[in-house]
């Protein structure tokens, strides 16, 4: 039995058979595409749960934290009272101590209004320009 080696278009066959079509190669990249950006939204949206707990208890800690200087704030101001109380009546002493905060926080408060007033409206007017601007060179293309 004598072999005989395959013709040359018997192994252009052969080999174009083994070779995926150009709508198969197509196809496997939109599989691919599609597999990619699900598995990219998987991974973000884990990364957010992981960070959002994360910041979830350090809200809470910040939380605590405030609340307890809180009450550290009352101590000092009842302690600020009680060694006035010392040279005055108790009630004077709580009287003045209180009118004290009172006059700190309208301070306060009017400061902020004046930092509110100077912010202006909350909208954003920059991001609005901007967008007016690209609208119009997006016009001036065409």
């Amino acid at each position: 039995m004598t072999v005989q080696p395959p013709s040359a278009g018997a192994s252009a066959r052969s080999v174009s058979e083994n070779q995926p079509t150009i709508g198969e190669l197509t196809s496997d990249l939109g599989e691919q595409l599609s597999r990619l950006i699900r598995d990219e939204m998987r991974l973000a949206q884990a990364e957010l749960k992981a960070k959002g707990k994360r910041a979830g208890v350090g809200a809470g800690l910040l939380g605590a934290a405030g609340l307890m200087a809180l009450y550290g704030l009352g101590c000092l101001i009842a302690a600020a009272i009680l060694a006035l109380a010392l040279a005055l009546d108790a009630w004077l002493a709580a009287l003045i101590i209180g009118v004290a905060l009172l006059a700190v926080a309208a301070v306060a408060a009017l400061m902020g209004k004046g930092q509110v007033q100077q912010a202006g409206p909350p909208v954003p007017t920059e991001a609005i320009e901007s967008t007016k601007k690209d609208i119009a060179a997006a016009k001036g293309h065409r």
